[in-house]
């Protein structure tokens, strides 16, 4: 088994809403990103790069490199889930902490578990979502910007 973390963090700015784990949520904010911003996602496919040793986003997806601008986080989550089956590896559960003040994620949990469930093909039960605001300390505290841990475990398949 193989574990993995993984962080990301950006400026929020006005806007329309924000996605997040694929979902997008209205509110009067946006993520200022090279591609759609879904700091959940990114920092997933970190912890699952790190997991793996096979590098960082940005070693696949560099952000000065037109083909990625505004690229789907998805997309890219794809991308490496496909690298991933290759060299026979399998995600045995993921761990996502969002940290910001905006939006509230109470409503929205569930529905990014469930989304992402289906994306990475495994039970809804192996993908925990938590939120937290960090009571107005720090930069999402003051609604300038919002982070995301995440922690995968993968294993890989025996060879028969």
């Amino acid at each position: 088994m193989r574990i993995g973390q993984g962080y990301d963090a950006h400026k929020l700015i006005a806007g329309d809403g924000i996605i997040l784990g694929g979902i997008k949520i209205s509110c009067d904010f946006s993520i200022e990103a090279y591609s759609d911003g879904d700091i959940l996602v990114h920092a997933l496919i970190d912890a699952l790069l790190g997991a793996a040793s096979y590098g960082d986003l940005g070693t696949f997806f560099p952000s000065n490199d037109i083909n990625f601008k505004d690229i789907s986080s998805i997309e890219m989550l794809d991308k490496i889930l496909n690298k991933l089956e290759k060299d026979n590896y399998f995600i045995i559960n993921v761990d996502l902490t969002y940290i910001g003040s905006v939006p509230n994620l109470s409503d929205y949990k569930e529905s990014i578990r469930k989304n992402l469930s289906s994306v990475l093909n495994i039970s809804k039960d192996a993908i925990s979502c938590k939120a937290t605001t960090t009571d107005g300390l720090g930069f999402e505290g003051k609604k300038e910007g919002v982070s995301s841990l995440c922690v995968v475990l993968l294993d890989k398949k025996k060879k028969s």
